[in-house]
Protein backbone atom coordinates (compact mmCIF):
# COMPACT_ATOMS: atom_id res chain seq x y z
CA UNK A 1 0.00 0.00 0.00
CA UNK A 2 1.47 3.18 -1.06
CA UNK A 3 2.14 5.88 1.77
CA UNK A 4 0.57 8.87 2.41
CA UNK A 5 3.19 12.18 3.15
CA UNK A 6 2.17 14.97 4.78
CA UNK A 7 2.62 18.03 3.38
CA UNK A 8 4.76 21.06 4.83
CA UNK A 9 5.38 24.57 4.09
CA UNK A 10 8.81 24.52 2.04
CA UNK A 11 11.08 27.69 1.73
CA UNK A 12 13.84 28.02 -0.55
CA UNK A 13 16.87 26.65 0.28
CA UNK A 14 19.68 29.56 -0.34
CA UNK A 15 21.61 29.97 -3.76
CA UNK A 16 20.47 26.05 -3.85
CA UNK A 17 17.36 27.19 -5.41
CA UNK A 18 15.82 23.88 -4.11
CA UNK A 19 12.54 23.71 -1.97
CA UNK A 20 12.57 21.90 0.82
CA UNK A 21 10.37 21.65 3.98
CA UNK A 22 10.91 24.00 7.12
CA UNK A 23 11.41 21.27 9.56
CA UNK A 24 14.02 18.51 8.63
CA UNK A 25 15.86 15.68 10.12
CA UNK A 26 19.20 16.05 11.48
CA UNK A 27 21.24 12.38 11.67
CA UNK A 28 23.88 13.16 14.03
CA UNK A 29 22.05 10.71 16.53
CA UNK A 30 21.96 8.03 13.79
CA UNK A 31 25.64 7.90 13.77
CA UNK A 32 26.66 7.14 17.85
CA UNK A 33 27.28 10.49 19.35
CA UNK A 34 23.71 10.33 21.70
CA UNK A 35 24.07 6.25 22.50
CA UNK A 36 23.55 3.24 20.37
CA UNK A 37 20.79 3.84 17.75
CA UNK A 38 19.53 0.16 16.56
CA UNK A 39 19.32 0.36 12.78
CA UNK A 40 15.95 -0.81 12.80
CA UNK A 41 14.81 2.18 14.86
CA UNK A 42 17.04 4.15 12.80
CA UNK A 43 14.65 3.63 10.01
CA UNK A 44 11.34 3.49 11.25
CA UNK A 45 12.32 6.81 12.38
CA UNK A 46 13.85 8.01 9.12
CA UNK A 47 10.43 6.49 7.04
CA UNK A 48 8.52 8.42 10.18
CA UNK A 49 10.19 11.88 9.09
CA UNK A 50 9.51 11.74 5.57
CA UNK A 51 5.77 10.43 5.78
CA UNK A 52 5.64 13.58 8.05
CA UNK A 53 6.51 15.71 5.68
CA UNK A 54 10.24 16.03 5.81
CA UNK A 55 12.13 16.77 2.59
CA UNK A 56 15.60 17.90 3.88
CA UNK A 57 17.88 15.42 5.60
CA UNK A 58 21.41 16.72 7.53
CA UNK A 59 23.79 14.36 7.55
CA UNK A 60 28.25 14.23 7.90
CA UNK A 61 31.13 11.91 7.02
CA UNK A 62 32.13 11.42 10.49
CA UNK A 63 28.38 10.83 11.87
CA UNK A 64 28.75 6.74 13.42
CA UNK A 65 31.80 6.99 10.96
CA UNK A 66 29.54 6.82 7.72
CA UNK A 67 27.28 5.08 9.37
CA UNK A 68 24.33 7.73 9.02
CA UNK A 69 25.37 8.88 5.61
CA UNK A 70 24.42 5.03 4.55
CA UNK A 71 21.55 4.80 6.82
CA UNK A 72 20.36 7.50 4.59
CA UNK A 73 21.48 6.45 1.73
CA UNK A 74 18.91 3.40 2.42
CA UNK A 75 16.40 5.61 2.87
CA UNK A 76 17.24 7.40 -0.53
CA UNK A 77 16.44 4.07 -1.96
CA UNK A 78 13.91 3.04 -0.37
CA UNK A 79 12.13 5.97 -1.14
CA UNK A 80 12.80 7.04 -4.71
CA UNK A 81 9.99 9.15 -5.28
CA UNK A 82 10.11 11.70 -1.65
CA UNK A 83 11.46 14.32 -3.38
CA UNK A 84 14.65 14.13 -0.57
CA UNK A 85 17.76 16.99 -0.53
CA UNK A 86 20.48 15.63 1.30
CA UNK A 87 23.14 17.61 2.90
CA UNK A 88 26.43 15.72 4.27
CA UNK A 89 30.11 17.36 5.35
CA UNK A 90 33.11 17.05 5.06
CA UNK A 91 36.14 18.07 6.86
CA UNK A 92 36.09 16.34 10.06
CA UNK A 93 38.58 13.14 8.65
CA UNK A 94 41.15 15.21 8.53
CA UNK A 95 43.74 14.01 11.34
CA UNK A 96 44.78 16.57 12.44
CA UNK A 97 42.37 18.85 11.55
CA UNK A 98 44.74 21.78 10.74
CA UNK A 99 43.58 24.66 7.68
CA UNK A 100 45.97 22.90 5.41
CA UNK A 101 44.19 19.51 5.02
CA UNK A 102 41.56 21.29 3.04
CA UNK A 103 42.81 20.72 -0.19
CA UNK A 104 41.42 19.98 -3.52
CA UNK A 105 42.46 16.09 -3.19
CA UNK A 106 41.28 15.40 0.32
CA UNK A 107 37.93 17.19 -0.17
CA UNK A 108 37.40 15.00 -3.52
CA UNK A 109 38.42 11.70 -1.36
CA UNK A 110 35.65 12.78 1.19
CA UNK A 111 33.23 13.60 -0.86
CA UNK A 112 33.56 10.46 -2.74
CA UNK A 113 33.23 8.57 0.01
CA UNK A 114 30.07 10.41 0.74
CA UNK A 115 28.81 9.25 -2.61
CA UNK A 116 29.44 5.63 -2.25
CA UNK A 117 28.27 6.16 1.17
CA UNK A 118 24.22 7.72 0.25
CA UNK A 119 24.58 5.64 -2.84
CA UNK A 120 24.50 8.82 -5.40
CA UNK A 121 26.29 10.14 -8.06
CA UNK A 122 25.71 13.91 -6.76
CA UNK A 123 25.28 14.70 -3.71
CA UNK A 124 23.09 17.46 -3.29
CA UNK A 125 24.41 19.88 -0.92
CA UNK A 126 28.37 19.36 0.82
CA UNK A 127 29.15 21.43 4.13
CA UNK A 128 32.65 22.95 5.26
CA UNK A 129 32.70 20.93 9.08
CA UNK A 130 33.43 23.58 11.18
CA UNK A 131 36.84 23.92 9.96
CA UNK A 132 39.46 25.93 11.62
CA UNK A 133 38.44 29.54 11.57
CA UNK A 134 41.17 30.47 8.72
CA UNK A 135 39.65 28.19 6.43
CA UNK A 136 36.44 30.36 5.49
CA UNK A 137 38.84 33.51 3.80
CA UNK A 138 40.84 31.17 2.34
CA UNK A 139 40.04 31.41 -1.61
CA UNK A 140 41.76 28.14 -2.60
CA UNK A 141 38.60 26.43 -0.54
CA UNK A 142 36.27 27.73 -2.77
CA UNK A 143 37.97 26.80 -5.61
CA UNK A 144 38.34 23.37 -4.71
CA UNK A 145 34.73 23.22 -4.03
CA UNK A 146 33.73 24.79 -7.17
CA UNK A 147 36.03 22.27 -8.92
CA UNK A 148 33.86 19.73 -7.86
CA UNK A 149 30.62 21.05 -8.59
CA UNK A 150 32.09 21.49 -12.13
CA UNK A 151 33.23 17.96 -12.12
CA UNK A 152 29.34 16.74 -11.06
CA UNK A 153 30.43 15.29 -7.89
CA UNK A 154 28.49 17.95 -6.08
CA UNK A 155 25.49 20.00 -6.85
CA UNK A 156 26.34 23.32 -4.29
CA UNK A 157 28.41 23.71 -1.03
CA UNK A 158 27.80 25.37 1.97
CA UNK A 159 29.55 25.54 5.43
CA UNK A 160 28.98 24.88 8.65
CA UNK A 161 29.87 27.38 11.54
CA UNK A 162 30.55 27.87 15.33
CA UNK A 163 30.38 31.52 15.14
CA UNK A 164 28.61 34.23 13.29
CA UNK A 165 31.94 35.77 12.33
CA UNK A 166 32.42 32.81 10.21
CA UNK A 167 29.30 33.06 8.45
CA UNK A 168 29.94 36.66 7.61
CA UNK A 169 32.78 35.87 6.26
CA UNK A 170 31.55 32.68 4.52
CA UNK A 171 28.85 34.10 2.52
CA UNK A 172 30.71 36.94 0.91
CA UNK A 173 31.74 34.08 -1.19
CA UNK A 174 29.29 33.71 -4.30
CA UNK A 175 28.91 29.81 -4.45
CA UNK A 176 28.08 29.61 -0.62
CA UNK A 177 24.89 28.77 -1.08
CA UNK A 178 24.13 27.55 2.38
CA UNK A 179 25.25 28.26 5.95
CA UNK A 180 24.40 25.85 8.90
CA UNK A 181 24.74 27.39 12.44
CA UNK A 182 23.38 26.98 15.54
CA UNK A 183 20.22 29.32 16.05
CA UNK A 184 17.82 29.05 18.97
CA UNK A 185 16.16 30.47 21.86
CA UNK A 186 19.17 30.19 23.95
CA UNK A 187 21.30 30.92 21.05
CA UNK A 188 20.17 34.26 19.39
CA UNK A 189 23.25 36.01 18.28
CA UNK A 190 22.75 34.59 14.69
CA UNK A 191 19.42 36.67 14.43
CA UNK A 192 20.75 39.82 15.05
CA UNK A 193 23.67 39.63 12.78
CA UNK A 194 24.06 36.85 10.39
CA UNK A 195 19.85 36.45 9.40
CA UNK A 196 20.09 40.35 7.39
CA UNK A 197 22.92 39.60 5.80
CA UNK A 198 21.95 36.20 4.75
CA UNK A 199 19.31 37.84 3.20
CA UNK A 200 20.42 40.20 1.50
CA UNK A 201 23.13 37.71 0.29
CA UNK A 202 20.17 35.13 -0.90
CA UNK A 203 22.16 32.27 1.50
CA UNK A 204 20.17 29.92 3.12
CA UNK A 205 20.23 29.42 6.43
CA UNK A 206 20.01 25.20 8.36
CA UNK A 207 19.59 26.38 11.94
CA UNK A 208 21.09 23.36 13.89
CA UNK A 209 20.86 22.13 17.60
CA UNK A 210 17.29 23.68 17.41
CA UNK A 211 16.39 22.50 20.90
CA UNK A 212 19.55 22.78 22.61
CA UNK A 213 20.59 18.99 23.03
CA UNK A 214 17.03 18.70 24.40
CA UNK A 215 17.13 21.24 26.98
CA UNK A 216 14.11 23.20 24.85
CA UNK A 217 12.07 19.98 25.51
CA UNK A 218 11.45 20.88 28.64
CA UNK A 219 11.62 17.31 30.14
CA UNK A 220 15.08 17.49 31.46
CA UNK A 221 15.15 18.54 35.11
CA UNK A 222 18.60 19.53 37.32
CA UNK A 223 19.34 15.56 38.26
CA UNK A 224 18.91 14.10 34.88
CA UNK A 225 21.65 12.23 33.28
CA UNK A 226 23.25 11.08 30.21
CA UNK A 227 25.05 7.70 29.13
CA UNK A 228 28.74 7.48 28.97
CA UNK A 229 28.63 7.07 25.05
CA UNK A 230 26.32 10.41 25.16
CA UNK A 231 28.36 14.02 23.98
CA UNK A 232 25.88 15.58 26.58
CA UNK A 233 27.94 13.90 28.98
CA UNK A 234 31.45 13.36 27.77
CA UNK A 235 31.54 16.57 26.22
CA UNK A 236 29.90 19.11 28.22
CA UNK A 237 33.35 21.22 29.09
CA UNK A 238 33.97 20.50 25.22
CA UNK A 239 36.52 17.93 25.56
CA UNK A 240 35.47 16.29 22.56
CA UNK A 241 34.70 19.38 20.20
CA UNK A 242 33.51 23.09 20.58
CA UNK A 243 31.38 23.34 23.71
CA UNK A 244 28.92 25.15 21.71
CA UNK A 245 27.32 22.15 20.31
CA UNK A 246 26.28 20.30 23.14
CA UNK A 247 23.25 22.14 25.25
CA UNK A 248 24.13 25.30 22.59
CA UNK A 249 26.91 26.20 24.94
CA UNK A 250 24.98 26.74 28.21
CA UNK A 251 25.41 25.47 31.61
CA UNK A 252 22.87 22.86 32.42
CA UNK A 253 21.49 23.97 35.54
CA UNK A 254 21.08 26.85 33.98
CA UNK A 255 19.59 25.77 30.36
CA UNK A 256 17.06 23.64 32.46
CA UNK A 257 15.02 26.23 34.71
CA UNK A 258 15.47 28.86 31.35
CA UNK A 259 13.83 26.22 29.57
CA UNK A 260 11.18 25.87 32.63
CA UNK A 261 10.24 29.29 32.00
CA UNK A 262 10.14 28.90 28.02
CA UNK A 263 7.88 26.20 28.44
CA UNK A 264 5.28 28.04 30.12
CA UNK A 265 4.65 29.87 27.27
CA UNK A 266 3.97 26.33 24.96
CA UNK A 267 0.52 26.84 23.43
CA UNK A 268 -2.63 24.75 24.25
CA UNK A 269 -2.17 20.95 22.11
CA UNK A 270 1.28 21.79 21.09
CA UNK A 271 4.88 20.30 23.04
CA UNK A 272 7.53 22.55 24.20
CA UNK A 273 9.76 21.45 22.03
CA UNK A 274 7.20 22.27 19.17
CA UNK A 275 7.07 25.81 20.71
CA UNK A 276 10.88 25.76 20.50
CA UNK A 277 10.94 25.03 16.86
CA UNK A 278 8.17 27.36 15.80
CA UNK A 279 10.21 30.31 17.54
CA UNK A 280 13.20 29.27 14.87
CA UNK A 281 10.70 28.95 11.83
CA UNK A 282 9.73 32.73 13.20
CA UNK A 283 13.10 34.29 12.26
CA UNK A 284 13.31 35.78 8.92
CA UNK A 285 15.53 34.61 6.69
CA UNK A 286 15.28 30.95 8.00
CA UNK A 287 15.33 28.05 5.59
CA UNK A 288 14.92 24.99 7.85
CA UNK A 289 15.63 23.72 10.85
CA UNK A 290 17.27 20.50 11.32
CA UNK A 291 15.98 18.58 14.60
CA UNK A 292 17.41 15.05 15.62
CA UNK A 293 14.98 12.38 16.54
CA UNK A 294 15.91 9.11 17.89
CA UNK A 295 12.64 7.47 17.85
CA UNK A 296 9.44 7.79 14.90
CA UNK A 297 7.51 9.81 17.70
CA UNK A 298 10.02 12.02 17.43
CA UNK A 299 10.52 12.38 14.25
CA UNK A 300 6.68 12.92 14.06
CA UNK A 301 6.48 15.47 16.87
CA UNK A 302 8.83 17.68 15.53
CA UNK A 303 7.47 17.88 11.73
CA UNK A 304 4.33 18.50 13.16
CA UNK A 305 5.66 22.18 14.64
CA UNK A 306 5.13 23.01 10.83
CA UNK A 307 1.42 22.96 11.66
CA UNK A 308 1.61 25.61 14.69
CA UNK A 309 0.79 29.36 14.18
CA UNK A 310 3.06 31.98 14.40
CA UNK A 311 3.88 33.02 17.47
CA UNK A 312 2.22 36.28 18.95
CA UNK A 313 4.29 39.26 20.21
CA UNK A 314 3.99 38.65 24.03
CA UNK A 315 5.50 34.81 23.38
CA UNK A 316 8.32 36.21 21.30
CA UNK A 317 8.94 38.94 23.81
CA UNK A 318 9.03 36.73 27.16
CA UNK A 319 11.18 34.08 25.02
CA UNK A 320 13.79 36.95 24.71
CA UNK A 321 13.70 38.25 27.95
CA UNK A 322 14.63 34.81 29.15
CA UNK A 323 17.29 34.71 27.04
CA UNK A 324 18.67 38.00 27.89
CA UNK A 325 18.12 37.94 31.65
CA UNK A 326 19.51 34.01 32.14
CA UNK A 327 21.00 33.21 28.85
CA UNK A 328 23.29 35.83 27.09
CA UNK A 329 26.07 36.86 29.81
CA UNK A 330 27.48 33.04 29.30
CA UNK A 331 26.57 32.86 25.28
CA UNK A 332 26.25 36.16 23.63
CA UNK A 333 29.54 36.99 23.10
CA UNK A 334 31.33 33.51 22.42
CA UNK A 335 29.94 32.70 19.14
Amino acid sequence: MPRTLSVVEKRNLGRTGRPVGVVGLGAWQLGADWGEVDEGDAMATLHAAVDAGVTFIDTADVYGDGRSERLVGRLLQERPDAGLTVATKAGRRADPHVPEAYTLDNLRAWTDRSRRNLGVDTLDLVQLHCPPTPVYSTPAVYDALDTLVADGAVAAYGVSVETVAEALEAISHPGVATVQVILNAFRQKPVEELLPAAREAGVGIIARVPLASGLLSGKYDESTEFGPDDHRNYNRQGDAFDVGETFAGVDFVTGVRAAREIAELTPEGATTAQLALRWILDQDGVSVVIPGARNAQQAQGNAAAADLAPLDGATLQRVREVYDERIRPQVHDRW
